[in-house]
């Protein structure tokens, strides 16, 4: 069971760097441009005109600005909702360069991931605790009568709301834990958490993707496949801090800890 574990885990792991380090990954970021922060339509470094009109957003473009609109060239007008899909399908691009239109907490932006940005040439990988069991523990999920939104700050210093569902409990190193939890559309939990090596050994907070619980709440809580934040790769993310109660008063000396350093 424990080497089935491990190799599980050194698989996830490795694809975990991929997707990191690919085209589009989350080093490519480059820039995350709010429109109401540019009521010209004209965001940096980015050609073309962007204006939001009602539930979509106006991209106006002529033949010098070298836009492209699902992989052809782009003249004219069009309106573009949101992009769903991976970033690499985003509709609009500029080169190798993918303008992802997106909507969050009601306001919309363009974010600019360029496969040559110099965060992903810089990248040497993730630095990493190998899988160890006792950080893989039973937990069960408990949900709240109601959804909560909670004020936590976020990585770009602006206070927001934090969606939650309920908390998820279960037994670390001796100890009885709760930390609260949001569910994602595919059933997955979603922790944002920090412990006592936050800022010193590990990233300043990390997160946490159980297995969606079964009909009696039980799932598994795997400190293993703790991951690093998309801010710890890039500084235009936006990732929510720990909300209250979050922060575990005990050392989680497992999973991604921090970025490795060059050199290193």
């Amino acid at each position: 069971m424990t080497s089935d574990a491990a190799d599980e885990w050194r698989q996830w792991h490795e694809h975990r760097m991929e997707t990191a380090s690919g085209p589009y990954g989350p080093l490519a970021l480059t820039g995350t441009h709010w429109l109401e922060d540019h009521p010209d339509g004209h965001l940096p470094g980015i050609p073309g005109g962007w204006v939001l009109d009602g539930d979509t957003v106006v991209l106006t473009a002529t033949a010098d600005d070298g836009l492209t609109v699902d992989g052809e060239p782009f003249t004219g007008e069009i309106r573009l909702g949101a992009d769903t899909g991976p970033v690499s399908t985003a509709r609009v691009g500029l080169g190798e360069r993918r303008l992802v239109v997106l909507i969050r907490e009601g306001l919309w932006c363009v974010r600019d991931y360029d496969p040559g940005s110099a965060a992903r040439h810089a990248f040497r990988g993730v630095e990493v605790t190998p899988y160890q069991p006792r950080w893989s523990v039973p937990g069960r999920f408990t949900p709240y009568d109601a959804r909560r939104t909670v004020p936590v700050a976020t990585a770009d210093g602006v206070e927001r709301g934090l969606g939650l569902a309920g908390e998820l409990a279960f037994r670390l190193a001796g100890l009885e834990v709760t930390l609260q939890v949001a569910v994602q559309d595919d059933g997955k939990l979603w922790a944002v958490f920090a412990d006592s090596t936050s800022g010193d050994g590990s990233y300043r907070f990390r997160f946490l993707y159980p297995a969606a619980p079964d009909a009696e709440g039980r799932t598994t809580v795997d400190f293993n496949r703790a991951v690093l934040p998309p801010c710890a790769f890039a500084d235009h993310f936006i990732c929510p801090f720990p909300p209250p109660g979050n922060t575990l008063g005990l050392a989680v000396e497992a999973g991604e800890r921090t970025l490795r350093q060059v050199g290193r």
